[in-house]
């Protein structure tokens, strides 16, 4: 009977070892899985407000004359325009916010279009657009931070941030 005991002690021990192993290295798991999420969560609102930002940039920076960039009510809603000729016939692209997304929408200038209309591409609560003394104003909201851009609408202009 004493030997069994004396067996089960070892057991025991080895068990108990085993479980405190199981349980640290589930702790260092469950700890890095939530490190990792928080880091991911960090770099997508990164990357979206940077993108977003970029985005509306890239779109003035590409008019092909200074007074091709407006700002103006589209259904509703503040859009910046681009006005371009293709083939001889106007066009424009807008960039608005709508239903939660920041969103696009090409179209020939005379076209009769809604918002809802345009292209999704980033989520966005809200796009504030003003053009005063030259530059354009341009304040993105995502994920309830705002973000901010300067811009000279004008061809080889740079823009600030």
């Amino acid at each position: 009977m004493k030997e069994k005991r004396r067996q089960a002690i070892p057991t025991l021990a080895a068990f108990l070892l085993l479980s405190l192993f199981a349980v640290s290295v589930l702790g260092v798991l469950l700890a890095g899985a939530g490190v990792y999420s928080r880091l991911t969560r960090r770099d997508d609102c990164a990357y979206n407000s940077r993108t977003g930002l970029q985005y509306v940039a890239s779109k003035v920076r590409q008019a092909p004359a200074p007074g091709a960039v407006q700002v103006g009510d589209f259904g509703g809603v503040v859009a910046l325009a681009v006005t371009e000729q293709v083939d001889g016939a106007d066009y424009v692209t807008r960039v608005y916010c709508y239903d939660g997304w920041l969103m696009e929408l090409f179209c020939a200038a005379r076209a009769e279009f809604e918002p809802r209309d345009g292209e999704r591409l980033l989520k966005a609560q809200s796009l504030e657009l003003e053009q005063r003394d030259g530059l354009l104003y341009v304040k993105l909201v995502q994920e309830q931070e705002e973000h901010m851009l300067i811009l000279c609408p004008e061809p080889g202009k740079g823009a600030q941030s």
